[in-house]
């Protein structure tokens, strides 16, 4: 079995945790890799933690 990732809406790599935030004021949440959440929540007012997001793994 393998696990099935999912692209960073930041950076676009494929990754298989993805961390739910908003970073902005727009309210939008973003499901970003954890080097692009390390770097928008340093020092943000606007940043909101929303969950985790763990890839399955994929069926043979």
């Amino acid at each position: 079995m393998s696990l099935k990732g999912k692209p960073c809406q930041k950076c676009n790599h494929i990754v298989e945790i993805r961390y739910r935030i908003q970073w902005d004021s727009s309210g939008k949440w973003y499901q970003v890799c954890l080097n692009c959440w390390q770097k928008v929540s340093q020092n943000n007012p606007q940043y909101r933690y929303g969950g985790t997001w763990k890839a399955k793994k994929k069926r043979s």
